[in-house]
């Protein structure tokens, strides 16, 4: 029998009896994806680096260290970041293993090394996840979690619990598009993004994906996910308030044509960043693997020319090497 999707709400714009769709119809061309893998393969892409892959981890890497006491958040790689806010550590979309894949000896392999492991984390109180891709979403490194933090709690869109709870994973809130929680003193809020979910050939879209926006008594941070550009992105990212601080992704763009629906490049990341009002934000999703047909040192490149072409400085919104860490702070409104 076909899936029937048991959160479905008719008058939910994106929710759909068998699953979920984005507010904005991006459905792809029959046969793109041939055509991509026929392309990539022909041209040999992605190409590597500049220098080659050590001179990119002598460039864009360094051990992460967890100091101090102040808001902070670390930038891992990828999607992943470690916030501290109010004394409380949370984790986004770790992925720590060495490919993002669900077979050990298939799939994009890490190409930067882990700039902070799970036994070296002081603490951990809460994760956040985006959607299900298995480069947001890795078995190994939630295992690793809940082995040494049985108490962690993570909070998942709507339709992902079920994937946690079958681990023996207690502590699992899941949130449709606009629910809310307070947590810690916190304002956890799931929030749009334009994306899909797939985990195995059968299970497309029948997860939500999303955005997380986290808000304490002294900031706001909007935690973009993984998402392309849409025009009332900034409006849905701004509906809660002003932001202090964001992470928006400005890799695996390439070829535009194939993955501009459901990622952002450098050009639309500075665009985004100056429609929320230019808050410090870490440019994410890029470094790690090689997800899409660009080198992994173009996206910085291409985030600074875009910059540069608007006329913007660069303080508030620069690329930071892995395992890099910035004073969270709040904007004077």
């Amino acid at each position: 029998m076909p899936w029937k999707n048991p959160w479905f709400d008719p008058d939910l714009p994106h929710h759909l009896p068998d699953g979920f769709q984005n507010l904005h119809s991006l459905q792809r061309q029959p046969g793109d994806v041939k055509r991509w893998r026929e392309e990539r393969k022909a041209q040999g892409l992605p190409h590597p680096p500049t220098g080659g892959y050590p001179a990119f981890i002598d460039r864009w890497w360094q051990k992460a260290h967890i100091t101090g006491d102040d808001d902070r958040v670390w930038w891992l790689g990828h999607a992943s970041l470690l916030l501290r806010l109010q004394g409380q550590y949370l984790l986004t979309d770790p992925v720590f293993s060495q490919r993002a894949s669900p077979f050990p000896f298939a799939g994009p392999l890490r190409k930067t090394p882990v700039s902070l492991s799970v036994n070296e984390l002081p603490q951990l109180d809460a994760v956040l996840i985006s959607h299900n891709h298995y480069d947001h979403l890795d078995n190994a490194t939630v295992r690793q979690i809940v082995r040494r933090f049985p108490d962690v709690n993570f909070f998942v869109p709507l339709g992902l619990k079920n994937w946690f709870t079958r681990r023996g994973i207690r502590h699992v809130t899941e949130l449709d598009w606009w629910q809310a929680l307070t947590w810690k003193g916190m304002a956890v809020t799931a929030v749009p993004a334009q994306h899909w979910s797939m985990r195995s050939l059968w299970d497309r879209n029948r997860s939500l994906w999303c955005g997380w926006i986290i808000e304490t008594a002294r900031l706001r941070f909007w935690f973009s996910g993984d998402t392309g550009f849409a025009s009332d992105l900034a409006d849905m990212a701004l509906r809660l308030g002003p932001l202090d601080a964001a992470a928006v992704p400005i890799g695996a763009y390439a070829p535009r044509w194939f993955m501009g629906n459901h990622h952002m490049d450098p050009q639309q990341a500075v665009a985004l960043w100056q429609q929320i009002g230019r808050p410090m934000t870490v440019p994410i999703h890029w470094g790690v693997f090689e997800l899409a047909d660009e080198p992994l040192d173009l996206p910085p490149q291409e985030l600074l020319a875009a910059l540069s072409d608007a006329g913007e400085k660069s303080e508030s919104f620069t690329p930071f090497v892995i395992g890099q860490s910035s004073a969270l702070f709040k904007n004077k409104y």
